[in-house]
């Protein structure tokens, strides 16, 4: 019963390896490519910028006429049998089209035209700058991802080979015991360890399992492939040197390339412009109009009993009319006295002024905080790994030398299974110094702005 449940425990493993390492492999920077193609929030950014782009027009701004067509049509009819000072006695049915032609042009507005036209192209680039924003979280959020994803395979990996190490110490000390150079309370500390050992790495297996389908859900792959456990094998491993940041080019690159900032910018540049647009109400405005409405017409009496005045034509059969008004006419407009409701705009506006700065001034300064205690965590990380990666290895090392000891009677189970804790511990730990390490780096490449030159200007 014992064998079969040991047998039970490796197939459950091996089929479950097997779902989770068959398929394709899978890079951190295929994992972002993919994710950048696919993921909603970006796909979304990429309709803002392309609605951007289509208003961000001269035409959008105002600066071109605009030309109306219309027409009407009218019908009326007048009874005049009880008028005796007409001159069209009985029933008289009047008829008439009339189109027009009609074209306004500001030529003139406190140069408002070309303001807007300013702030057309400021909305454009605080699309894009949302947008890079957008792909910058992404990627930074893939990324992470990918790496926990990466922390927990190699979490699992660990616990499967002290899970392997258990199951054959496990059935030694069984064997030993049924020789009698074992006592039984080895074989049950071994047997325990062994059943221990199969729960954490089964536990572990679905954190893992859990970690590829965030992973998966960044990327926004088929509900197919999450439904069926397609899971990807993970290419990349935590253990990697990393270039350490210089102080002086981190803020360089900080000031100069962080999105954040250049949205700040952006924002003070189009509060300016609408500050000139307020202060374009204050100015008078030209316009010209000029069209042509022509209108043609009809009308005849009804009924039989038509009279025929004298000096009149005949209408018994209906009359024609036909009429052209073409006109031009220049509009000048100045509001004398609106209660000086133009002149506050324009001192709120400038008041936004000044809230667009402070705000740039407060963004740029806890950046700046941030990435100066970012740098510093990293520089402890690094050497926290080092000396991790210095305590796994002895730690590897010495339970070794503790099982040849076993081996050889030098030490008992307890100590051996305290060798086996410390090295778990360590090797653990040093998987989670290295994860922490490249999370702190990942953290400082997003805020330098090097996301986009990875993935945005290559594209």
């Amino acid at each position: 019963m014992k064998k079969k449940y040991h047998f039970f425990i490796l197939y459950v493993f091996c089929v479950t390896a097997t779902t989770l390492f068959a398929q394709k492999e899978l890079s951190a920077e295929e994992a972002v490519w993919i994710a950048l193609e696919n993921n909603y929030q970006v796909l979304i950014q990429n309709k803002q910028l392309e609605i951007a782009k289509k208003n961000n027009k001269w035409s959008e701004a105002g600066l071109f006429p605009t030309v109306e067509l219309s027409a009407a049509l009218g019908n009326s009819i007048v009874d005049n049998r009880n008028n005796p000072l007409t001159f069209t006695p009985g029933l008289v049915a009047n008829q008439s089209t009339t189109p027009g032609l009609t074209a306004n042009w500001n030529i003139f507005s406190g140069m408002g035209v070309l303001m807007n036209k300013r702030r057309l192209e400021q909305l454009e680039d605080q699309t894009r700058g949302n947008g890079l924003l957008v792909i910058e979280n992404t990627a930074h959020d893939v990324l992470k991802a990918y790496f926990n994803s990466v922390l927990q395979k190699e979490r699992l990996e660990v616990l499967k080979e002290l899970y392997i190490f258990s199951e054959k110490q496990a059935e030694y000390e069984q064997k030993k015991a049924e020789y009698g150079q074992s006592n039984s309370l080895s074989v049950l500390q071994f047997q325990n360890q062994y059943y221990s050992d199969s729960l954490n790495m089964m536990q572990q297996r679905i954190v893992y399992e859990n970690s590829l389908r965030n992973l998966m859900l960044l990327m926004n792959v088929s509900s197919e492939d999450l439904e069926k456990d397609r899971f990807p094998s993970l290419k990349d491993s935590l253990h990697y040197n990393i270039e350490p940041f210089q102080k002086e080019t981190l803020l360089q690159e900080l000031l100069q390339s962080n999105q954040n900032i250049k949205n700040q910018l952006i924002n003070i540049e189009l509060q300016k412009t609408a500050t000139r647009v307020q202060r374009s109400f204050l100015y008078p405005t030209i316009g010209v109009q000029f069209g042509a409405t022509p209108n043609y017409g009809s009308f005849r009496l009804l009924g039989d009993d038509i009279p025929q005045q004298p000096g009149f034509p005949d209408i018994s059969e209906g009359l024609r009319t036909e009429q052209v008004t073409y006109f031009a006419n220049v509009n000048l407009r100045y509001s004398l006295f609106n209660n000086w409701k133009d002149k506050r705009a324009v001192a709120v506006s400038k008041i936004q002024e000044e809230i667009a700065e402070m705000n740039y001034e407060d963004t740029k300064k806890q950046l700046t905080n941030t990435a100066l205690n970012l740098m510093q965590q990293f520089e402890m990380r690094n050497r926290m790994v080092n000396i991790a990666a210095k305590n796994a290895e002895y730690a590897e090392l010495a339970f070794k030398v503790g099982q040849d000891r076993y081996a050889l009677g030098s030490i008992n189970s307890l100590d051996l299974s305290q060798l086996r804790n410390a090295f778990l511990n360590a090797k653990l730990e040093q998987l989670d110094m290295q994860y922490q390490k490249i999370d702190v780096y990942l953290e400082l490449y997003k805020m330098t702005g090097k996301f986009q030159l990875e993935y945005v200007i290559q594209e």
